[in-house]
């Protein structure tokens, strides 16, 4: 009588799993849910989405990275798109949104491959082809650009401004970006190629509540959230020679323990005295190189702020190292470690520095720089959770700019990249044998969910709107875009609907890297998060087995 098999564990008690096609649809449909709730926010018509966090702050906004990144997802597959929003705001700054759709829909028309039994390996394969080919197809596309094309760099800022809470001022707010960016760009030679530099922290956006949006100004200089540090100074200096000091103005304590005896009071005087001789020295030093402003990165004893004071000179203490740096690049002032070697070489200029009260905390503007290589942008709103959308927005628009600068190609938007992309991409398909043929169909016909969301987002047909669109760009009108408000097909490059290249390459790259990864699991293990004995047989986060959560 044959004995009975008994069953064989190979991994902990409550550990979950969960294999091949169950394993492939639960991932895909997380990555779908999230690529949903982000899809409605694409496009100048796009909605926005209110997110309430523990503590029960408010954010309003629809920025796509914003949006995952507030939402703390732990599903492990949609974990996966979050990143793919991360790294594209990391990369170029802007089209996180797009990314993020364009990899969810990847997926849908995956899965419909799948269901055809088609190996997720050779639609894998399939999607590699079609990334490197749709990558070729857009380089191809792109048109060049320069840092003196200021009309094009204007449309950039005013189309990544265009359907988020700054679009009312869409005018005034890309002028500033265009100037601001400008300001900071630097070119530099390496082995004879002339590459653009441009630094995203050089240009600081300070909030401000208050006044409208069209009252946001650019300043030659830095803002700090620092007022003076003594009544007596004065609170506006012109021409101003700027000293940035990375030490404490202070009597330094020794370095070993050490204890001091006073037993007679004319030599506790003494030694007080020469703590003041100390301060004062300082102080003497500062003045003799010419500085008649301080700004410190650490503290600034009580007996040398009247010091300053007594000199007319303005000071602040605690500055952030970030800020100084940016202080330095506006200014030109070397940042000094020692103030013994402080020289008049080292000081700053700008042509005027002042305290400014914004809901009575003190700011100080350093302002009117010369040849300013960091600026600063300060930003007004009505309410905070405005003011902080139209920074958000800023962020974008500021980092399209750098990326069309860098990488010096822009292409149109309004979802002519897109669908033109989708019709080169078939013909493609067309020279394949195999059934890679069919993955980069698919990839193809993904493609065309950007055109088709904008078209949704605007309360518009999508299928009237795919079609026209196909019919133009059969007929060779390469940049026939969607015009999501009146809903007609239009030349999105005259309509000054432009975007820099980068965003598409980037966000094609992305989308397709994350959906063969998906693809190719067939296998989900998750160890119980909770303890070994809890039974809750919940792994993924707290997931329930067979059911994504997003």
């Amino acid at each position: 009588m044959a004995k009975d098999i008994q069953p064989i564990f190979i991994l902990p008690e409550h550990t979950q799993r969960t294999t091949g096609k169950n394993a492939q649809r639960n991932n895909i449909m997380a990555a779908k849910l999230v690529s949903d709730i982000v899809r409605t926010t694409l496009g100048p018509k796009g909605m926005d989405k209110m997110i309430v966090d523990s503590m029960g702050d408010v954010i309003i906004t629809n920025d796509g990275v914003t949006i995952l990144r507030e939402m703390s997802i732990e599903h492990p597959a949609a974990k996966m798109l979050v990143e793919i929003a991360k790294t594209q705001e990391q990369e170029v700054g802007d089209g996180t949104t797009t990314a993020v759709v364009l990899a969810g829909e990847l997926l849908k028309n995956a899965e419909a491959l799948l269901d055809q039994n088609i190996h997720p390996t050779v639609i894998a394969k399939g999607y590699r082809i079609a990334a490197e080919k749709a990558n070729h197809i857009l380089e191809g596309m792109g048109k060049p650009i320069k840092e003196s094309d200021h009309e094009l760099l204007k449309k950039i800022a005013i189309t990544a401004i265009t359907g988020k809470e700054a679009e009312h001022a869409k005018e005034s707010l890309s002028n500033l970006l265009v100037k601001a960016v400008s300001s900071v760009l630097e070119k530099k030679t390496v082995n004879g190629k002339e590459y653009i530099v441009i630094d995203k922290n050089d240009i600081k956006i300070e909030k401000n509540v208050g006044g409208s949006v069209e009252d946001s100004e650019l300043i030659e200089g830095i803002v700090l959230d620092k007022e003076k540090i003594h009544p007596s100074m004065p609170s506006q200096i012109a021409n101003a020679k700027i000293a940035l000091i990375d030490s404490a103005i202070e009597v330094k304590n020794t370095e070993i323990d050490a204890k001091i005896q006073i037993t007679d009071p004319e030599k506790m005087q003494a030694f007080l005295q020469m703590e003041e001789n100390m301060l004062r020295a300082m102080v003497t030093k500062i003045v003799e190189a010419g500085a008649n402003v301080v700004l410190c990165q650490k503290g600034i004893d009580d007996l040398a702020q009247h010091f300053l004071a007594k000199k007319g000179i303005y000071a602040c203490r605690r500055v952030k190292k970030s800020d100084m740096e940016k202080l330095s690049r506006a200014t030109g002032a070397t940042i000094v470690t020692d103030i013994d070697d402080l020289t008049a070489k080292d000081l700053g200029t700008a042509g005027m520095i002042e305290e400014v009260k914004v809901k009575d905390e003190g700011m100080t503007y350093v302002k009117k720089c010369r040849n300013a290589k960091a600026v600063t942008i300060l930003v007004k709103g009505g309410t905070e959770h405005v003011i902080a959308e139209i920074e958000r927005a800023m962020e974008d628009a500021i980092g399209d700019l750098i990326s069309a600068l860098k990488n010096g190609k822009i292409v149109a938007g309004a979802g002519s990249c897109e669908i033109e992309l989708s019709r080169q991409l078939r013909e493609y398909s067309n020279s394949l044998s195999g059934r890679e043929q069919l993955a980069v169909k698919a990839f193809a016909d993904s493609m065309e969910v950007i055109p088709k969301t904008l078209a949704e987002n605007a309360g518009l047909d999508p299928i009237d709107i795919l079609v026209a669109l196909k019919s133009a760009h059969d007929k060779k009108q390469v940049w026939a875009g969607v015009d999501v408000f009146s809903g007609k097909v239009i030349d999105a490059w005259d309509e000054g609907i432009i975007e820099p290249l980068r965003i598409k390459t980037q966000a094609v790259s992305s989308a397709s890297e994350v959906a063969v990864m998906i693809l190719r699991i067939d296998d989900v293990i998750a160890g119980n998060q909770g303890s070994a004995g809890s039974g809750g047989g919940q792994g993924m986060g707290g997931m329930p087995q067979g059911m994504p959560e997003y």
